[in-house]
């Protein structure tokens, strides 16, 4: 009987414990369908990125990934969403380089722009490209640049809006040739793109991701790519070195984050699903398409998106400072 008692003791008391887990912690993650928060809106180079990753990592989770576009801000309220969604894996944000420069920017928001996430890896550095309307008066970046410094006040520059990579490659372009232009801000890079291609905006920087098949469509004028090396999707535009404006260089480097919480063996899973997708041939030739690569895979890893995060944050602060242009 007291055997029997005991047996009966120790059952009950695991079925306690057992139930006091929630059952969703005791199934594999992933579960369900995720979701890809993108902060900017549908058809745009972040989101282009974003389609291709879900696509690849859903495939290796063996679920479902789902991209939901929530713009606005700045992309200040997709991240919100993130930092306040339930930290179990099944929401990450895809974000740019504007995870770097929002901390400077904004100077109140809602969430912590660097403690309310989790990096889970870096994916891709876009190239940027100086692109015109298609009937600018220059054929060469050195041509560009005395031009926006003999009519600065005369030309527009499109953006994206504050805190976009549009944006910020204006800043640097405006630094580096020492000459202001009225800058114009759009809702998002499709309609700045829209207006440039009508011929009713001057000049924009934007990711090759969004720019390359209008180039080759000689839908627009393309006067540098803003990195070291020149790149095999436009093989015959130089780099803005060559162009003569070496400090005129930036990429727009894209990761992926989870809420601050999720646990580490999450974040793990995710990151070993998001270097797979990386070694995707399907993905790797429609990035090659676009005018970039997927990052090495040890770059893929939340250890090397952290410290290229923080480093990125570090680089952007005086800029932004010296600009004196914030987004609140």
């Amino acid at each position: 009987m007291l055997r029997l008692a005991r047996r009966l003791l120790l059952a009950l008391a695991a079925g306690t414990a057992l139930s006091a887990v929630p059952a969703e912690a005791q199934q594999a993650f992933p579960n369900r369908t995720l979701t890809v928060i993108v902060p900017f809106a549908a058809g745009g180079p972040t989101d282009t990125v974003s389609r291709l990753v879900a696509e690849a990592m859903g495939r290796d989770l063996g679920q479902t990934m789902v991209v939901e576009n929530v713009g606005g801000a700045g992309g200040t309220l997709g991240a919100q969403r993130v930092a306040n969604a339930r930290p179990d894996g099944h929401t990450v944000l895809l974000h740019h380089i504007g995870m770097a420069t929002t901390p400077s920017l904004y100077r109140r928001l809602a969430y912590d722009p660097v403690g309310g996430f989790e990096p889970i890896g870096l994916v891709t550095e876009v190239p940027m490209t100086l692109v015109a309307r298609n009937n600018f008066p220059a054929t060469t970046l050195a041509e560009a640049v005395a031009i926006i410094r003999r009519d600065q006040d005369k030309l527009n520059y499109a953006n994206a809006g504050i805190g976009a990579a549009s944006h910020l490659c204006g800043l640097l372009l405006m630094k580096a040739v020492d000459a202001p232009m009225t800058t114009v801000p759009f809702r998002g890079t499709g309609p700045a793109m829209q207006e440039l291609l009508a011929g009713r905006i001057d000049l924009m920087c934007d990711q090759t991701t969004n720019t390359t098949e209008q180039i080759l469509g000689h839908q627009l004028r393309v006067f540098a790519v803003t990195t070291q090396n020149r790149i095999s999707a436009l093989p015959n535009v130089p780099t803005s070195a060559e162009g003569g404006l070496p400090a005129f260089e930036v990429s727009v480097w894209h990761g992926l984050y989870a809420p601050k919480g999720t646990s580490a063996e999450i974040v793990t899973r995710l990151s070993g699903a998001l270097q797979v997708a990386l070694r995707d041939p399907r993905l790797v030739a429609r990035f090659r398409e676009l005018g970039t690569d997927p990052v090495a895979q040890d770059r893929a890893t939340p250890a090397a998106h952290r410290a290229f995060w923080m480093a990125d944050i570090a680089k952007w602060r005086p800029i932004i400072q010296a600009a004196g242009q914030y987004a609140d």
